[in-house]
């Protein structure tokens, strides 16, 4: 389906995520960015950024789930965070979800996300 892309020409992953991931796959879902909301209550989680981070993820498998999608699916995703302090946490919390290979992966720091949420995470999967 997907395979991990690794060379030493450029530099090693930092954290869990591929340097690229090719694919010959041919239907993409792409989902858009979690924030921390619960879904019963359409209310943003209380807690430290670890409990954010876990909601996000919980909500990301949610809807790749309805699409007949998992995180083995997700070939690319994009982490948006309030503050690069996070960063180490939300790493740990986000690489937990994961297996080999992991996503390609981009991370930003951004002045403000929806609902004043901490984090936000967007993915591209392909079945």
């Amino acid at each position: 389906m997907h395979e991990r892309i690794h060379t030493a020409a450029a530099p090693e992953a930092v954290g869990p995520y591929s340097q690229a991931i090719k694919t010959t796959a041919t239907t993409m879902i792409f989902c858009s960015g979690q924030v921390p909301l619960d879904p019963k209550t359409q209310e943003l989680v209380t807690g430290d950024i670890e409990t954010q981070a876990r909601r996000v993820m919980d909500n990301l498998k949610a809807v790749l789930a309805e699409a007949g999608a998992d995180f083995s699916h997700v070939v690319k995703t994009t982490i948006l965070l309030v503050d690069l302090n996070d960063f180490a946490t939300v790493n740990a919390v986000y690489g937990s979800y994961f297996g080999d290979p992991k996503p390609a992966r981009a991370t930003f720091e951004v002045s403000r996300l929806p609902k004043d949420a901490r984090v936000e995470i967007e993915a591209i999967a392909v079945l």
